[in-house]
C-alpha cells in the first residue's frame, strides 16, 4: 500500500526544510525527499550564507529585514531544545560600494529609509580607518587579468554605504540540519538518497510522486524546492509553459584567499557587495577572505545541466582573487587558489519564485539565485500560508495573497514572487538580488 502524506516537498535544502518545519507545525503530515545523503548537502552546503538587509527592491529588502530577527534569535525560531548545538550567526556589518553603475547607492538609501533599515555613509578615509588594509579605489569596469589596464584606479570611491545589520552563518549545512531537527520534532518525515522520478497526477491534479525505487507516494500537495534542479522538476510536472519567469542552473565559483599578513580579517573584516570590482567578499573561518563574483559583461555566464557540470575550480577563482587584490593589495594569492564550485538556481530576473503553478496542488519555492539563504525562515512561513490560501479555494493568480511579514510592519504582495510576473527591472540582475 502506498504511503500517504498531506504534502511532499522535493528538496531538503534550507528552503525545503523551512517549508517542512512550518507545514508540520500546523499539524500537516509532511514528507521531504532529498536525492543527496543529508539535509543541506546540495548547493546549500556551499552557500556563502551571508545575512543582510539591503536589496535592490523594496519587497526584497522588506523580506530580508523580516528574516533578520530569526537569525539573531536562532534558537527561538527553531524552538530548540535546551543546550542543543546550533549553527552560529556572526554579525560583522556589510559595505556597499557606490558609484555611477548603481546610481551611487541612492536606491538603497531610499529603500532603507522607507523600511527603517539602519545604515551609515562612509567616506574613503572612514573606510581606511575601519579597515586599514583596504584600497578605496574605483576600479570599474571589470577587466580580464591580461588587460593592460587591470588594476588601474579611476580615482577613489566617493563613499560606501555601511549596513550594520549584516553577517554570516558559520556552517550553512548545519543550519539547515538545525531546521530539519526542528521539523522532525513536529513529526515531519525525511527520505534521503532517493530521487524523484515523476510528479504524479489524477483527475488533473497532483496526486503525489514516484521515487527511484519505483515507490509511489501519495499527497494532494507537492512543493518544488529542489534548487538547481527546479527546472527539471517543473518539466516533470508539466508546468513550464505556464510560467513567464523560468529558472536554470548557473555554475559559479568562490575563491578562499588568506588574509593579508598582520591583519586578522576573520576578526576585523566586513562583508561587502563590491560591484566596483564585480564581486563580493566576507570573512571566512581560518582568517581567510571569501571572494565571489557578480555577474558582468566581462565574464560569460556558464549555464549548465545540474547533473553534469565541472565541480572543480578553474582560473575563474584566480580571476576573482585578483580582482579582490585590487581592494586588498597586500593580500597574498597562492599559486593554487583554493575555493569551491557549485550552482545557483537562477530566475530570469534573479528574484525568487514563491508561487503556485498551473497544476493544482503543485507549488514552487525556486529561483533563489544565490541570495535567498537568509530568507529561508520567512520563505517557509510564507509558503505554508500560500498553500493554505490556494487550497482553501482562493485564486492567487487574480487575487494575490497579501502576506503580513513577521517582525516588521509590512505587507508583501506575493505577486512580486509570481511565476507570471514581468521581468522586474528594479533587480540588480545579480546575486545581490
Amino acid at each position: 500500500m502506498s504511503k500517504t502524506y498531506d504534502a511532499i516537498i522535493v528538496g531538503a535544502g534550507i528552503i525545503g526544510c523551512a517549508i517542512a518545519f512550518e507545514m508540520s507545525k500546523s499539524g500537516k503530515k509532511v514528507l521531504c525527499i532529498e536525492k543527496n545523503g543529508a539535509a543541506g548537502s546540495g548547493s546549500t552546503s556551499n552557500s556563502c550564507a551571508i545575512i543582510r538587509t539591503h536589496y535592490s527592491t523594496l519587497y526584497g529588502a522588506a523580506l530580508a529585514k523580516s528574516n533578520y530577527y530569526f537569525w539573531e534569535n536562532w534558537a527561538e525560531y527553531l524552538e530548540a531544545k535546551k543546550n542543543e548545538e546550533l549553527a552560529t550567526y556572526r554579525e560583522v556589518g556589510c559595505l556597499f560600494t557606490c558609484f555611477e553603475k548603481n546610481q551611487f547607492g541612492y536606491k538603497l538609501e531610499e529603500i532603507a529609509n522607507k523600511l527603517d533599515i539602519p545604515y551609515e555613509v562612509w567616506t574613503p578615509n572612514k573606510m581606511k580607518e575601519k579597515l586599514p588594509i583596504i584600497n578605496p579605489g574605483h576600479f570599474y569596469p571589470p577587466k580580464k587579468i591580461d588587460d593592460s589596464n587591470f588594476g588601474t584606479k579611476n580615482g577613489d570611491m566617493r563613499y560606501v554605504l555601511f549596513f550594520p545589520k549584516a553577517g554570516y552563518v558559520n556552517d550553512p549545512m548545519f543550519a539547515t540540519q538545525n531546521i530539519q531537527s526542528a521539523a522532525e520534532r513536529k513529526n515531519a518525515h525525511f527520505i534521503f538518497g532517493s530521487k524523484v522520478t515523476s510528479i504524479n497526477k489524477s483527475n488533473g491534479k497532483v496526486s503525489g510522486v514516484s521515487i527511484d525505487n519505483n515507490e509511489k507516494i501519495l499527497a494532494p500537495v507537492v512543493v518544488n524546492a529542489s534548487g538547481p534542479h527546479s527546472f527539471k522538476i517543473n518539466k516533470m510536472a508539466g508546468v513550464t509553459d505556464g510560467m513567464n519567469i523560468k529558472t536554470r542552473a548557473l555554475r559559479v565559483e568562490v575563491a578562499h584567499v588568506p588574509s593579508p599578513k598582520d591583519f586578522d580579517f576573520e576578526k576585523g573584516g566586513y562583508i561587502c557587495s563590491d560591484d566596483d570590482i564585480s564581486g563580493y567578499w566576507r570573512p571566512e573561518v581560518g582568517n581567510r577572505i571569501l571572494i565571489g563574483s557578480h555577474e558582468n559583461d566581462c565574464d560569460p555566464s556558464e549555464w549548465v545541466d545540474p547533473d553534469n557540470y565541472n565541480n572543480q575550480i578553474t582560473e575563474k577563482s584566480r580571476l576573482q582573487a585578483m580582482r579582490g587584490a585590487q581592494r586588498f593589495p597586500k593580500m597574498g594569492i597562492p599559486n593554487n587558489v583554493q575555493g569551491i564550485a557549485d550552482l545557483y538556481d537562477v530566475a530570469d530576473d534573479w528574484i525568487p519564485i514563491y508561487d503556485k503553478s498551473d497544476l493544482p496542488g503543485f507549488y514552487m519555492a525556486i529561483g533563489t539565485s544565490g541570495n535567498q539563504f537568509k530568507n529561508a525562515p520567512v520563505a517557509g512561513k510564507m509558503m505554508k500560508e500560500l498553500i493554505d490560501y490556494v487550497e482553501s479555494g482562493n485564486n492567487h493568480d487574480t487575487d494575490p495573497m497579501q502576506y503580513k511579514l513577521p517582525n516588521i510592519n509590512f505587507k508583501l504582495d506575493m505577486s512580486y514572487c509570481s511565476r507570471l510576473r514581468e521581468i522586474n527591472q528594479e533587480s540588480s540582475f545579480s546575486v545581490v538580488g
